[in-house]
């Protein structure tokens, strides 16, 4: 319960903190972020992304184990929205955009940020590197890494990156067959 609160406690203060210059508050909660696990940031973050209107991101620190707990968020959020069809490819787009943050931006944290609207749900991850990504396809099969965008530009209906004031966001959309009503 004692690592819930502080879940709790660390969502709201990062998600306040996302505004202007969020560096000395930002420094602060990410001890405590990075204490927590990652049941306890779904926890924390789930309803903040659950929401497709929100603006907000939730900030994630930058460590390979993010890339796990984007995923589980992506697929909560999907059930939760209804778009079972697109549960397996966002768990992967989520993995593979917040892995690609982590490996290559140096950054403390990455944002990670849903969105859903007529036909589409859009998955985004921010970073505060400033250098675009660009589609590299490995030159060995079996090479540990190289696929990542491979993956996102074969899974994604669209994917881009737009350079932002503080960095990027890589995002990528899915088409959603929408039920008649």
């Amino acid at each position: 319960m004692a690592g819930w609160r502080e879940a709790d406690r660390a969502s709201n203060r990062l998600v306040g903190a996302v505004g202007d210059d969020p560096s000395a508050v930002l420094a602060h909660d990410l001890a405590g972020l990075e204490r927590l696990s990652p049941g306890e940031l779904e926890r924390a973050f789930f309803g903040l992304l659950r929401d497709p209107a929100a603006e907000d991101e939730v900030r994630l620190p930058s460590r390979p184990e993010s890339a796990r707990v984007a995923r589980r968020l992506v697929v909560s959020v999907l059930r939760a929205w209804e778009l079972h069809q697109q549960v397996e490819a966002g768990e992967l787009l989520a993995g593979e955009l917040v892995a690609n943050a982590v490996r290559h931006a140096g950054g403390r944290t990455v944002g990670l940020k849903l969105g859903r609207r007529q036909g589409w749900v859009r998955i985004e991850v921010r970073d505060s590197s400033r250098a675009l990504p660009c589609l590299i396809v490995a030159a060995e099969r079996g090479a540990s890494n190289g696929h990542g965008l491979v993956l996102v530009d074969a899974v994604a209906d669209r994917w881009g990156a737009d350079l932002m004031p503080r960095g990027k966001a890589v995002w990528c959309e899915l088409k959603v067959r929408e039920r008649a009503a």
